[in-house]
């Protein structure tokens, strides 16, 4: 992992009061995303998809509040948590199972977990109730379904209304509790005399990534496997208006598993406005429940412009390359 080489940081602790995320609750805007809309207060539900190419398009991706994606196995196949608060999709799919590091980052935003089973490092934690959980191998109230014509284990789906209506009989509190994500007040519509910038990350073919900066519309087209990333529900595709690319270090387990430091410090690149930010990541070692920060070489938390936020977990050695 990346050192801080002897970089000063003021880390804020989570219990601290943090003013503007006070004043988005008054404005009712997502804690993640920054935008407003009629579901603002409710708590994230963190939901893991599947990227084997088999699956795609995915059902959901691009309405999703924030995507954290990472390597599940080392230098092959990732695998997305896609973090819902605004939105609700008629159809989550297709739904995989949990990962260890995940697990750290889904309580760092309070969110309520929805997975299709998961690795025995993972359900450990889960069946000890570390965090609010809903898991397709249990299927409580019916959370879950299969579809007929597609074939397992790719026929995992859920919706917004059937994960909500889970978790409300489940006894779990719907009430967000995350203070959020600073964003910028006024941010760039479009960017004047735009540049042609790609941004590529490293991870291995076909789960390679590039992100195709739109300026007119001052945001980031995702491409994966050299091919434009699809939403199923809408055939829109996937755009964000930030990238965060957190390099943090990982090595295998048993062979078929991935355990990434996501807790700790590492590099940090953040792009947005048609621009690159350089910073350091943050999360608390001794507190999963600890909140992710991304903070500039200052130690302020970086303010994003309002819409999807991306985070790509990248070994520190891997190309990301912004052109």
């Amino acid at each position: 992992m990346a050192k801080d080489k002897e970089r000063t940081f003021f880390f804020t602790s989570q219990e601290q009061v943090n003013p503007e995320a006070a004043e988005a609750q008054n404005k009712n805007i997502s804690p993640l995303s920054g935008l407003a809309c009629d579901s603002f207060n409710r708590r994230p539900l963190a939901v893991m998809l599947s990227a084997d190419t088999v699956t795609r398009p995915l059902s959901g991706l691009s309405e999703a509040d924030m995507v954290f994606e990472m390597q599940v196995v080392q230098n092959s196949i990732t695998r997305f948590m896609a973090v819902y608060v605004c939105n609700s999709p008629i159809e989550i799919g297709s739904i995989r199972s949990a990962r260890h590091p995940f697990i750290a980052l889904a309580m760092g935003i309070d969110a309520i977990y929805a997975h299709w089973g998961g690795s025995h490092f993972a359900l450990d934690k889960l069946d000890a109730k570390i965090m609010d959980n809903i898991d397709a191998l249990k299927n409580p109230f019916d959370a879950f379904f299969r579809k007929a014509t597609i074939y397992a284990p790719h026929n995992g789906f859920s919706s917004m209304e059937r994960l909500v209506n889970s978790a409300s009989k489940l006894g779990y509190s719907l009430e967000n509790k995350f203070e959020g994500y600073p964003h910028l007040e006024n941010p760039k519509s479009k960017i004047l005399n735009p540049k042609n910038t790609i941004i590529k990350i490293g991870y291995a073919y076909p789960w390679n990534v590039g992100w195709d900066y739109d300026a007119q519309n001052n945001s980031y087209l995702r491409m994966r496997g050299n091919k434009p990333e699809m939403d199923k529900n809408n055939s829109q595709q996937v755009r964000a208006s930030v990238i965060v690319v957190m390099r943090a270090q990982s090595r295998e387990l048993e062979g078929q598993y991935n355990d990434v430091d996501i807790e700790g410090s590492g590099d940090l690149e953040v792009y947005q406005n048609g621009e690159e930010i350089k910073g350091i990541w943050k999360k608390d070692k001794a507190n999963p429940a600890s909140k992710l920060y991304f903070l500039d070489f200052n130690g302020q938390e970086i303010k994003f412009v309002p819409g999807q936020i991306w985070v790509e977990i990248i070994e520190p050695r891997k190309d990301v390359s912004y052109n």
